[in-house]
């Protein structure tokens, strides 16, 4: 409960400066607005992330309603209410940009690794659930349904960071690269988090 607390107002502090770094981005490094390429990591970095934490949010909403546990209950909030404001954040820029939504490059092109993102069974990228998993997470209930999330959304959190790192790296845009750093320190934290709670439940991560 404690940790959860203290996720939840870190999350909090996260979304408090969402608005101002939304603005800002406009007029990132000078007065002249920076307007990335369709192409560049800047915008494949806002569509894919957008189409990750999407995932995240659909998950934490079905074991919200899987289980009656304050403390994975709050979890999920946390984590659905920071990625739909983070993914209405990269959407936004690419509507700043006025760049597209979505592209004909396969997911992490940007990230030279376009042909990592197999597509199957709907996992469109590196930690991903599949479709099958998101099935199963439906039909489960109580403590299975709580281990299944915590061990699918640890997986996600790590695809994510994979992600969220090579912005950090390769994106050109300064509050853009500012909140993909916040995610990999976010979602470490919450990494550190759930495998306590998978522990307390008799449970570990998937290798």
């Amino acid at each position: 409960m404690r940790h959860v607390g203290w996720v939840a107002g870190a999350a909090a502090a996260v979304l408090v400066a969402a608005g101002a770094i939304t603005y800002a981005v406009a007029e990132d490094g000078g007065s002249a607005p920076k307007t990335p390429a369709a192409g560049s990591a800047d915008a494949g970095f806002a569509r894919d992330m957008a189409v990750h934490h999407q995932q995240a949010v659909e998950m934490s909403y079905i074991v919200r309603d899987r289980t009656k546990d304050v403390e994975v209950r709050r979890l999920a909030y946390d984590i659905a209410q920071t990625q739909a404001n983070q993914r209405g954040m990269l959407l936004g820029w690419l509507d700043l940009w006025e760049l597209p939504k979505v592209s004909s490059d396969a997911p992490m092109t940007w990230m030279g690794m376009g042909g990592m993102a197999s597509g199957k069974d709907g996992s469109l990228m590196p930690g991903m659930a599949t479709n099958t998993e998101m099935k199963k997470l439906n039909t489960l209930s109580g403590k299975q349904a709580e281990i299944f999330y915590l061990q699918l959304m640890t997986d996600h959190h790590k695809g994510g960071i994979h992600m969220a790192e090579g912005c950090v790296e390769k994106c050109t845009v300064g509050v853009e690269k500012k909140l993909a750093q916040g995610m990999v320190d976010a979602q470490q934290s919450e990494i550190k988090l759930m495998a306590d709670m998978l522990k307390e439940r008799g449970a570990k991560a998937r290798d």
